[in-house]
């Protein structure tokens, strides 16, 4: 019966009007809203405040990153999970709650450097590499990406160089990167923060002109941060039903076919999601899907976005609005052809 409601899915998801608006079955839109409201699990770590989530699994253990939480010196949060579903925040042996980026590189604003944004990704060797978004000297308004090291999937990893990965404050700055192995084959995925530039309005993108917020694939060394090769833009937002900002990309490849899930809307409003493009080729280009994966309702949630995706898309952890703050959710991903359920 799933497979069924899937297919009908598929074929509703790909009919779209001329300007590209898109034509939703009502049957289809009650199942998926039904699979959601019964797949999604949250808040978890008792509501705590846990945005932009990044997963990996170690040895059978899950482990999951996050933003600072405003208020605290932590920069990198860290909490574990041996089934996916009870989950703890990671504790030093004196108490105090762990951080996996204790030390920052001479291009961060020391007091107050922002730490966004983190991802953590398995290297040849058995290390890690550590992806964050920090404030930058050069402009302590913009963000720029930089990456860090460790032998520990927890750390402490050591920030990599006195400059920035990628830092063009011209086009805003660059925030949200995430790794991805392609068969030996390592990228970095990141958001131009475009909108840092704006004119205003919700995200200061939302009053035109708006500035690009581009989705960009570098291809990089085996050592996760290297660059090599010449970079690739993937996505743009698509004007104000987006508010002017695509972000938090995250790309893995299923059966041949590669998707690039990504956060739209701004996210201090009802209107930041979740939802995905497939391509056949890691360069694009990029077909969007006309509904968003998981957006403001479904199960309840308001604003998801954020989010985290298993490599092999069975897994996502997201954040949503949640007493105050933005606390993790679960769920679970089925994939069939081009096609993202909750499942």
């Amino acid at each position: 019966m799933r497979s069924f409601w899937l297919s009908l899915s598929l074929l509703g998801s790909s009919l779209q009007h001329v300007l590209g608006a898109p034509v939703i079955d009502s049957k289809v839109q009650a199942v998926q809203r039904s699979l959601s409201k019964r797949a999604v699990a949250g808040p978890k770590l008792n509501g705590a405040n846990f945005p932009d989530p990044a997963i990996i699994n170690v040895n059978g253990v899950w482990y999951a990153f996050a933003t600072r939480t405003i208020g605290s010196g932590i920069r990198i949060q860290v909490a574990t999970s041996n089934d996916f579903n009870s989950w703890s925040l990671v504790y030093n042996e004196d108490g105090s709650q762990h951080d996996a980026l204790p030390n920052l590189p001479s291009w961060v604003v020391q007091s107050a450097p922002n730490t966004w944004a983190p991802d953590v990704k398995i290297l040849d060797d058995g290390s890690f590499v550590l992806y964050y978004s920090a404030s930058t000297t050069q402009d302590a308004s913009k963000h720029c990406v930089g990456a860090a090291t460790s032998k520990n999937v927890i750390g402490p990893y050591t920030p990599v160089g006195d400059e920035a990965l990628f830092c063009d404050l011209s086009v805003g700055g660059a925030i949200d990167a995430a790794g991805f192995n392609d068969n030996g084959q390592r990228y970095v995925v990141y958001k131009v923060d475009g909108n840092s530039l704006g004119n205003g309005g919700a995200c200061m993108n939302t009053v035109e002109p708006l500035s690009a917020t581009p989705l960009i694939l570098q291809p990089v060394a085996t050592d996760g941060f290297t660059k090599t090769g010449s970079a690739t833009t993937l996505l743009n937002h698509q004007g104000l039903s987006d508010d002017g900002v695509l972000e938090a990309p995250v790309l893995i490849k299923v059966s041949g076919t590669y998707f690039l899930f990504f956060s739209s809307g701004c996210f201090t409003t009802s209107n930041y999601d979740v939802s995905y493009a497939t391509a056949s080729s890691v360069t694009g280009p990029y077909t969007r899907v006309a509904t968003s994966l998981l957006k403001t309702g479904n199960s309840g949630l308001q604003a998801p976005g954020g989010a985290d995706v298993t490599m092999t898309g069975d897994k996502i952890v997201f954040h949503a609005n949640n007493a105050g703050g933005r606390s993790l959710y679960t769920a679970g991903l089925t994939i069939s052809g081009t096609t993202v359920a909750i499942s």
